[in-house]
């Protein structure tokens, strides 16, 4: 069992982006995984996961090591399809699960959402590549975190360490967790008041059906009564077996959600979005 764990945002921004090397996408600024896999040991690596990841070549080594130091491409899709729908974000409680990067939460704070909490199966994760994206595209280089309409005409920072000015009141709606769902659901739920979320992003979390349940119940837990969770995947993740026609099938059987497909992106493997919300 991974325990669940609060991450606190320390005083001291430059500490956050210390040794880090920002690159950016979308006009969005995210942590060069190289270096991270370079300069990451002892114990800011305590769970042993960069290590381990780059020795055996693998992006997922199950119950040790979630997927969270790569950007996976369904990021982008989902990122896309809040442009193309207008998904609106302000004033929203929004919930980051499986958030590796966390460009999606970061996308909801630039929409101006009320509160948005990122997770992530790995504290190594939050504190080496989620905390410090987070911080990166919410420090003041003379311009405010806007609405994100203008993300693409942004112009792209230079590829080096940044200085964090202040701690801007952006920082203030985010909050960080790691460990496995369960735990971190129970976290939030226990918490005083209890969470609920208006909306709940999460993106190739469904790869492997061992999860489905874990997975489901947490929606389930933490999903406001009239919220909605936008879910993208691959139709098939080969190798692990998990897919989103087979998470789309749990669903039902389940019971609890309606699900719609609002998007099927057919360039290479076929991916989807998926939008789930309460019966």
């Amino acid at each position: 069992v991974k325990a669940a764990k609060e991450h606190s945002i320390p005083q001291d921004l430059n500490k956050v982006l210390e040794n880090k090397v920002m690159e950016t996408v979308l006009g969005l600024s995210y942590v060069k995984l190289s270096v991270v896999e370079m300069t990451c040991s002892g114990d800011a690596d305590s769970e042993g996961i960069v290590s381990k990841s780059v020795s055996s070549h693998s992006d997922l080594i199950p119950g040790v090591y979630e997927g969270g130091l790569k950007i996976w491409e369904c990021t982008f899709d989902l990122m896309d399809y809040f442009s193309e729908a207008e998904i609106e974000f302000t004033n929203k409680t929004v919930l980051d699960l499986g958030c590796g990067a966390g460009l999606l939460g970061i996308v909801a704070l630039q929409g101006e959402a009320a509160r948005v909490h990122f997770q992530d199966y790995n504290s190594t994760v939050i504190d080496e590549i989620t905390l410090p994206n987070v911080v990166a595209n919410c420090i003041s280089e003379g311009r405010r975190m806007g609405s994100g309409k203008d993300r693409k005409a942004s112009k792209p920072p230079s590829k080096r360490p940044r200085k964090a000015e202040g701690s801007p009141d952006v920082l203030n709606r985010c909050r960080f967790f790691s460990g496995e769902w369960a735990q971190v659901s129970q976290l939030l739920l226990n918490s005083k008041p209890c969470v609920k979320y208006d909306i709940i992003l999460t993106s190739e979390t469904i790869y492997n059906p061992d999860y489905y349940s874990a997975l489901h119940d947490t929606l389930a837990q933490l999903l406001d009564r009239n919220g909605c969770v936008y879910l993208a995947s691959k139709v098939h993740y080969f190798g692990v077996g998990g897919g989103i026609y087979l998470f789309e099938k749990f669903i039902e059987d389940k019971n609890v959600f309606r699900t719609r497909m609002v998007k099927t992106i057919d360039q290479g493997l076929q991916r989807c979005i998926m939008e789930i919300a309460f019966k």
